[in-house]
């Protein structure tokens, strides 16, 4: 499947033009998307050297998109084209009813794969708890 994603407020918490802390199992899922050979898509308002920073941030988080803002690879978007791209369901924190945690997304799309066991990062203690 091609599956456009959404940034802010859907791979990271919203703090536009900032880059917010990963929502959590957001790049894990992501990931195992891709395992899955699903066309990944990211798909924001971001635009400029903000949307640089987002592509960037999750590339060093090991997610390369097959296409940016766009289809696909390389299409030059402009008045003649319209803005709603070509994929089969977007992952958004605008949805209705807002977004779901990440491991109930890759179960929908992944119904025969079980539950899955994300694990959760351990807090760092603070300083002072030491």
């Amino acid at each position: 499947m091609k599956i456009a994603v959404d940034f802010d407020g859907t791979i990271v918490e919203h703090k536009y033009p900032k880059i917010g802390k990963e929502i959590p199992f957001a790049f894990q899922t992501l990931k195992m998307l891709q395992e899955k050979e699903h066309l990944l898509i990211l798909w924001t308002y971001r635009a400029g050297r903000y949307l640089d920073e987002a592509v960037e941030y999750c590339k060093q988080n090991g997610i390369e998109f097959y296409a940016i803002n766009s289809s696909y690879p390389d299409q030059i978007m402009d008045e003649t084209i319209s803005r709603k791209i070509d994929c089969d369901l977007f992952i958004d924190d605008r949805n209705v009813g807002g977004l779901l945690p990440w491991g109930e997304v890759y179960q929908i799309l992944h119904p025969d794969e079980g539950t899955m066991n994300f694990e959760i990062p351990a807090k760092k203690k603070s300083f002072w708890k030491r």
